[in-house]
């Protein structure tokens, strides 16, 4: 892999994280770049799709064609092929060739009847007790060779700071969007407690109960008591949160 290759699958890596909507569709980009990337290397079409290791569970979340991704999940069923060895040893592991190699034979039968001829296992480092792997397939045997495999470590080095950094995102994302949650309905809980001291000439802590005695009663939720509350009174905006985006 020359240096312009190399600096071509870091931008595209990098503009994945910048401009991904969710993890799904960011891993399908990362599993299209690594096709192609890998393509360029042997000169010949490959496929490949990504699987994640998390909590002793193993799962195909994404891959550079639905074919790609059908292959995967038979592995992934199967519970034996070189991507799960890959996950389980931390290094790649290389089925050079589906019609001669001893290992994993119900999975070189399936990948010999999708027109497979070898599939390589690329791992990728995470963090914490995940794990994920890049898995390669070619259309014939004898692709796989040592530069060919060399190009692909270096490409899941890079694609596994891209997919730890896009995670983070995603993560701090979701913690945002849990706060505004609570910050809304705080609100709602506070303006609704508001009307119900005005009306009952009564303190705080006391509205409070008498929101939560009413909750109880009609077995509905806090929030949505409050909510319902403050909407006879104000329009839905007004009793949430402001944040600037």
């Amino acid at each position: 892999m020359v240096d312009q290759d190399v600096a071509d699958d870091l931008e595209g890596l990098v503009d994945l994280v910048t401009g991904m909507e969710d993890i799904k569709s960011m891993l399908d980009g990362l599993t299209g770049l690594a096709a192609a990337s890998m393509s360029s290397s042997t000169g010949v079409p490959i496929e490949c799709a990504v699987t994640l290791h998390r909590r002793k569970r193993t799962a195909t979340i994404g891959g550079s064609s639905g074919r790609a991704t059908v292959i995967d999940r038979i592995e992934q069923s199967l519970g034996d092929g070189p991507c799960i060895e890959a996950l389980e040893s931390g290094v790649p592991v290389l089925l050079g060739d589906v019609s001669s190699d001893p290992r994993w034979p119900e999975y070189r039968s399936a990948l010999s009847a999708a027109g497979i001829g070898g599939s390589l296992g690329i791992p990728m480092k995470l963090e914490d007790d995940a794990g994920a792997v890049l898995d390669y397939f070619a259309p014939v045997s004898g692709l796989f060779d040592e530069q060919a495999v060399d190009d692909g470590v270096r490409f899941a080095d890079m694609a596994g700071k891209a997919l730890r950094l896009a995670v983070r995102i995603a993560a701090a994302d979701q913690r945002a969007e849990n706060m505004k949650a609570a910050m809304d309905t705080r609100t709602a809980i506070d303006l609704a407690c508001g009307i119900i001291m005005a009306e009952n000439k009564c303190t705080k802590d006391r509205a409070f109960e008498i929101l939560r005695s009413a909750s109880n009663t009609r077995n509905q939720k806090l929030n949505e008591l409050a909510e319902s509350l403050v909407n006879r009174f104000a329009a839905p905006e007004d009793a949430k949160a402001h944040f600037e985006d």
